[in-house]
This record gives structure tokens, sequence and C-alpha cells, in this order.
């Protein structure tokens, strides 16, 4: 038997008037509870959040570009030589929160794209519940559930805003699926498309992969299987609506082409460009933190965590309460179809994000594109929590139609007795010793150290475990109040003493205080941006600089150091972007995506194991005139430039002038072409003089003389103007002779343009990573500029997509009108 087109999948359970405002308010509560900080303007970063150490400097960046009307910059010269913005990706460039950016101030802004896509999880989970005919509430409890689960509410410590975006949509994602091919609401596809768009914007393609998975099985699920009614679609309206599903991922995925388009383009140039099943396999979910959903101080949280993955910043805890309602969820016929389908869902998730844990995941990296480019499987475990949410609000409904009986809601009280007695007796303390020295062990192991320095690490996790030992015992108590709380709810149900209102309310306030009273610890707030990153007389000082020059950041000792400084960065080697933020520039920085030509020749190995970057060749190569150090140095080659002084992090700072001129830009005599393996050894060899000849790329176009002896440096020089991200100009101090060609110190990648005194001029790669400009005779004025072609293609397609979505909603939404009116 076929639906017929226009029944809606609209639930038959009632609701208050303006439910869907109730719930929005409850939802909006649940989340200031733990973003309140935020009105008094503190910043929603902490020291371990990537926002912190980057994320901050990436987006006031475009900020301040979007502000002052020069739109969203294509190159950053801040970090690594430079590196294109758009196709390295910096965050949320084109996602709609780059938009609070420009109304209110960039850390604000931040704070405020957490604060919402926290709350958009909890209400899009309602929405798809209540589209699939489920009560208000079990849909309440569902969407409370998974708002404030540990996998969603948690990624505020992190700093993984985009994840957050990804798991926020998932749930929207399946709302509009349910309209669209269930309902045959013509308006959902366009939504639909838009939906997809947003996800690939926000962007994580990893998180992006799970969605369109999720969704796509989904999508199956409706047109092939049955609905709650047990009605199931005729086989040509499910492939048509499939069609239409398919079409719309589509129309999305091209919404998405002026951020990936670029991104396609860059993957070549990138550190990220062949990767292993250890690498796709690295951050699995451990076993032993599965026990984390239940008691999440079981493996410790933050510095007291003493698990194999060595650092853990996140949340896995789903609650007591959510998992005694998942497990009501099944028995009876009601919903058997969709029941079974989000158990398979939940199931697939769980074997997934455990990764080398299970052969399991040996099939999804063979079969699967794209995982061999991602790490870290764990990160599916937002579509677990869901499915769990969803098997909730199942449970709750069957709870309410009285279809659970007392000695469900006992044997959860018995099970949780029995593991706070437990914990009290000192048994799980002593389980997570052994684990902990296990995991110390075979983390040293797995970093290539040796027995004696991981029988030390195995040593300190104990110490963890032992120092966790407390908060392992108080948590099992914890949690076994709020299963008490929630399962007492239950029986009070069960023998009248609750109407059904009330104890649907009880159990969503039950799981709001559960969650909130763990994941609270997740939300950690730091002054104002203004504050954290304040400016002191060293920058003052590089900011009056006449010329262009990089900095290179290395402490010299853990000394006078604070934690986790954005200056000295998470390595004190300058993994960081504190610099960024004042528009300074430095030979490092944080990011993990920088073009590869610079990484192998800063990493690159030298005689006496000494690494490049801090080598006089590669500060001349890379225009680095600056150190910034934290303690006095005794080497004369140094020049002291002002020190000591406190930066905003409380670090002491010292800053040295580097020896050698090291300019941003000189002009050599000749050009010749050498192979890539020649050309990084002569930059980084001391005998090699970059002043008397340019090596370019042996695929460039310029024709070069053979060069049987080099010529003497010229007797040019050259001042550096209008400096800025992607554009410079460069002036000689006297007329070029035929032949020469200018040298500037800043990454090359296609996209690059030049102008030699007001007409059009090739650019080439030289002296292996840089730009390289042949110059004609006489040249005395070199503009450069830079604009990626594919971010240009990208937008057109990008808007042509747009476009498409938008017709889709507005006709869709005409003809379904039409249709209201002639039924």
């Amino acid at each position: 038997m076929s639906r017929p087109d226009g029944n809606p999948a609209a639930p038959l359970d009632s609701a208050p008037r303006f439910a869907m405002g109730w719930v929005a308010l409850a939802y909006a509560l649940a989340t200031l509870t733990l973003a309140y900080p935020v009105l008094s303007g503190l910043f929603l970063v902490n020291p371990h959040s990537d926002q912190y150490i980057a994320g901050f400097a990436f987006r006031d960046f475009a900020a301040q570009s979007l502000r002052a009307g020069q739109g969203i910059p294509q190159w950053n010269p801040y970090l690594f030589g430079g590196l294109p913005y758009v196709a390295a990706m910096h965050g949320d460039i084109f996602y709609p929160t780059a938009w609070l950016r420009l109304i209110m101030p960039t850390d604000l802004a931040m704070s405020w794209g957490f604060i919402i896509h926290t709350f958009l999880a909890g209400l899009f989970t309602y929405g798809f519940l209540r589209a699939w005919g489920l009560g208000f509430a079990a849909s309440l409890v569902g969407g409370m559930g998974y708002l404030l689960s540990g996998p969603i509410a948690s990624y505020a410590s992190p700093g993984h805003d985009g994840k957050l975006f990804v798991s926020a949509l998932l749930p929207l994602a399946l709302w509009l699926l349910v309209r669209g091919i269930r309902d045959d609401r013509h308006w959902a596809w366009g939504a639909f498309a838009l939906t997809i768009g947003l996800a690939v914007l926000a962007p994580h393609p990893q998180l992006l992969q799970y969605l369109l998975l999720t969704a796509g099985s989904f999508a199956l699920f409706l047109a092939l299987g049955t609905d709650r009614a047990g009605v199931k679609l005729d086989r040509r309206t499910g492939v048509r609506r499939l069609a239409l599903a398919l079409a719309a991922v589509l129309v999305g995925m091209a919404m998405g082409a002026i951020q990936f388009a670029p991104v396609r383009e860059y993957v070549p140039w990138s550190t990220r460009v062949g990767r292993d099943y250890g690498y796709a396999t690295s951050y699995s979910f451990p076993i032993v933190e599965l026990f984390n959903t239940y008691l999440p101080q079981f493996t410790g949280m933050f510095d007291r965590y003493w698990g194999p993955n060595g650092i853990h910043l996140h949340s896995e805890y789903i609650g007591g309460p959510v998992l005694m309602l998942a497990g009501a969820a099944f028995g009876g016929d009601r919903r058997r179809a969709f029941r079974r389908f989000w158990l398979g869902v939940t199931a697939v998730a769980f074997l997934w994000m455990l990764g080398g844990e299970t052969p399991f995941f040996r099939l999804v990296y063979e079969l699967i594109p794209g995982t061999k480019f991602f790490r870290a499987p764990s990160t599916i475990v937002f579509v677990f929590a869901f499915g769990l949410c969803v098997l909730a609000a199942l449970g709750t409904e069957r709870l309410l139609a009285r279809q659970i009986g007392r000695r469900y809601a006992l044997g959860w009280l018995i099970g949780g007795l029995v593991i706070a007695l437990v914990a009290s007796g000192g048994v799980l303390s002593s389980i997570a010793e052994n684990l902990a020295r296990q995991s110390g062990e075979t983390l040293a192991l797995s970093r290539g150290l040796d027995s004696g320095t991981a029988a030390r690490y195995g040593e300190a996790f104990v110490q963890r475990a032992n120092a966790n030992a407390a908060d392992v015992v108080l948590g099992a108590w914890r949690s076994f109040l709020f299963l008490a709380l929630a399962a007492g709810a239950l029986l009070a149900y069960l023998r009248g003493a609750l109407p059904a209102r009330l104890a649907g309310a009880a159990l969503a306030a039950i799981i709001a205080i559960d969650l909130w009273s763990v994941e609270r610890e997740y939300w950690m707030f730091s002054p104002p941006a203004r504050t954290l990153y304040a400016s002191d007389s060293a920058i003052e000082l590089l900011k009056k600089e006449a010329q262009p020059g990089r900095v290179l950041v290395m402490a010299v000792s853990d000394s006078g150091l604070a934690q986790r400084d954005p200056y000295f960065g998470t390595d004190t080697q300058g993994s960081g972007t504190g610099l960024m933020v004042h528009g300074i520039r430095s030979l490092t920085g944080y990011h993990g995506n920088e073009l590869g030509r610079y990484d192998r020749l800063m990493e690159a190995q030298l005689q006496g194991a000494r690494s490049a970057v801090s080598t006089p060749m590669f500060w001349r190569h890379e225009n680095a005139r600056y150190l910034y150090t934290n303690q006095a140095l005794g080497d004369s080659s140094l020049q002291l430039l002002i020190g000591p002084v406190k930066n905003a992090s409380g670090s002491t700072v010292y800053l040295y002038r580097l020896p050698g001129d090291n300019p941003y830009a000189w002009v050599t005599p000749v050009v010749t072409k050498a192979p890539d393996q020649d050309a990084e050894a002569a930059a980084l060899d001391p005998r090699f003089d970059p002043l008397r000849i340019a090596v370019l790329d042996t695929s460039a176009a310029n024709n070069t003389p053979t060069v049987t002896a080099l010529p003497e440096r010229l007797p040019l020089t050259t001042s550096t103007s209008d400096l800025g991200p992607g554009k410079a100009t460069i002036a000689l101090s006297g007329p070029a002779p035929a032949g020469a060609a200018l040298v500037v110190s800043e990454n090359y990648f296609p996209g690059w343009r030049a102008k030699i005194d007001g007409r059009d001029a090739a650019v080439y790669r030289a002296d292996y990573n840089l730009i390289g400009v042949p110059l004609s005779a006489g040249a005395r004025r070199v503009e450069l500029s830079f604009q990626d072609a594919a971010v240009s293609t990208g937008k057109a397609v990008t808007l042509v997509a747009l476009a498409l979505s938008l017709v889709a909603l507005a006709l869709g939404l005409a003809n379904d009108r039409r249709r209201t009116r002639l039924a």
C-alpha cells in the first residue's frame, strides 16, 4: 500500500499551545546555564582551546578586512612564510557565523556561535522527532538529551566550532528529509539543499562525511521502509523523491565551492598529501572510555585524564537517565522499523568511533571514500549520541504509554547502586590504576620512546589515576543520584502519582540538570580578547619597524613562560598565533595545513642535528630579522632591542635583532633553473649566495641563459611599501640590468601576479619556495598581488547553487500553498 502524497507524517499526540515556543524557551534556558558568563563580556575560550591558540587570530584577521571594506582576504602572510587564506582553510570563513563578526567584536561573535548552535542542536532534534510523530514530551526529552550531551556541549572546551555546526545541522537535515520524502513538501528540497550547503561551509569535511552518510541512510529508509503507521511509499514515488534528495545534496555540495574549489587546488601543495591506516586510526575512541558515558570521571577529566589518547578535552557523557530511557525503547510493535533503523545507526557509529580498537574500521578505511584523509574516528560520536537520544525519546514515549514495568526501573536503580558501592570500595580505582599504567606505557612506545621512558610514563599515568580516585567515588554517587531521580519519576508515574505531562517535564528537567552538572566544567571563560591579546612594548617596537621582517619565536627554557602562551605557542617554539593578532609575521605558527615546501625546508635536519629554522641560512631565506625569546642571551651576534618585558599572557619577553640583513626582497644579476632537490639544498647551504643567482623551477616558461660563472652581487637594494595581505610594492634603488630577477621572501603559490613599472609580468617559483620575477632592463618598481582564481570560480558556482536553492524553496512554498488551497 502506498502512502498518499498529501498525508503528512505530523505528530498525533497532543502538545501545549505554542509548543515550539515553549521548547525553544526551555532549550535557551538550558543553554544559558552553560553560557551566561558571555553576557558579562567574557570570552568562551581557555588556554587549551584551538580558538585561543589560533582560532581568534584567524577570524579576527578576516573580520578586520571585512570591516575595512576589503572583502575576505586571500593570503595570510603572518604564518609559515605565507599561505592562501581560503585554500588552506582558516575556519568558518563563509559560514553565517562570520556575519556576526561584522556586527560585534570577534571574540563575542565566536562565543555566540557556540551558544546559538548548542541551542539549535536541541531545537532541531525536537523538530525532527515531532515531524516523525513522537509526542511533545518524548521529543522534548530527546532534544534536551542531545543539546546537553557530552559530545555536543563539550565542543566548547577544545574550541571545535566546525564540529558543533555540523552536529547541530544533522537533525535539521533529517527533519527536512521527513518533510520531503514522506510528507511530499516541495519546499523541503530547497531547504535541504541550503542545509547541506551550510554543512559544507561549516567547514569540517570529516563530520560532513558522517552527516551525509547518516542522512543518506535515513533517506533510503524513508523511501523504502515503512513509517509509524506501517505505510510504505510505492517504488516509483520513493525513487523519485530519492532522486530529489540526491539533487538537493548535489546543489548543497556545489554551494560549498567557494571554500572547496580552492581546497581541491591546494591539496597537492599542502602537508596533507598522503596518509596511512595508522594515521586514520589515531585518536580512536578507547573502549575503556565507554564507561565515561555513565561515569564521566572514570578515566579522569582534563589534567587527571589517564586514558590511552594522552589528551582529553571533551566529554563522552550521555547520562544514566538518557541511557535508561534509551533502553526502554525496545519492545512492542509501535515504531519498530524506526527503532531498528536508529539502533542500526547507533551500532554502526559505535563500531566506527572505536576505530582501530576493532577490525570493523579496516572495512571503513578500505570502502568509504575520503576516510584515508581523516584521523580521529572518535569524532563520529555525535551520531552515536544522537542515535541514543532518538532511542531515549522512543523510550519516553513507551514509558508514558505505560509499556515499561516497575522492574525495569528497579533494575537500573540496582545497577547504579552496585556501581556506586563498587567505586566506594576502591575496586574501580584499582582497575583504573592498572589500565592507567598500560595506557601510559603504550602511549610512550607509540611515540618511539624507549622502555625506560615508557615505564616512567606508566607511573605518571598511575599518579593521575590515584589523584582521580576520589572524583570517581563522588562521580559514581552523583550518577546514581540522577539515575535514582529519573527512576523515581518513572515509578511515580506508573503509580499514578504524576500526570503524563508533568512526568515528561520532570524527566527533561532531570536530564538537563544531570548533564549540566558535568558539561558546565567544559564551558571555560577568559577575559575579552582585548585583554588576552593586549599589546606590549616589544610588539609596539616591531610594529614601528620601517621594513618588513619575520620573527623567530624560540624559548630557551621553561623559565618565565605562562601556560600555553599564544605568542610562544603550544611548544614554546612559536606554535601559536599571538603575533598574528597584531599583524606581525612570524616564521612558525599554528595551523596544520601550511604549504608543504615551506614545512620541508623549515624542518630539514642539517649537520649537527640542527633544525633549519634555527640557522642563519633559513633566516636569510625567509626574511627573519628578530628573535622573540624568554631569557637574556649572551650571543654577541644578537642585538638586544628590548627586554625583559611581560606580554599579555604573563611570559617574560626579550626581543633581539638577528644577525644579517635578511631583506624581504633582493635582486640577482642572473637566473638559472634547477630541480627541486638542488634548489632545496642550495637554500640551506651556507656557501650559496642568493644575491648572486636566482634558481627557478624547471617548469618555468622563462628562458634562462647558461651560467658558467657566478657574477658578483648587484649594487642594488630594495625597499618595500604598501605591504599587506596578498600585496607588496618593491622599489629598486636603481634600474635593473638585463637578465636580472627579483626574489621575494614570500611563499609562491599559483595566484601571485606582478606588474613591472605598471606592465604585467610573469611570476615563477624561485629558490625552492619563494616568489621570483624576471626583470626587464631598466625596471625600477614591482607590484605584487595575490588573487586565487579558484576562489573566483568557486564563488560563481556557490552563487548559482545558492540561487537554485532559494528558487526551489520559494517555488516549493508557492506550490504547497496552491495544493493546500485545492485540497
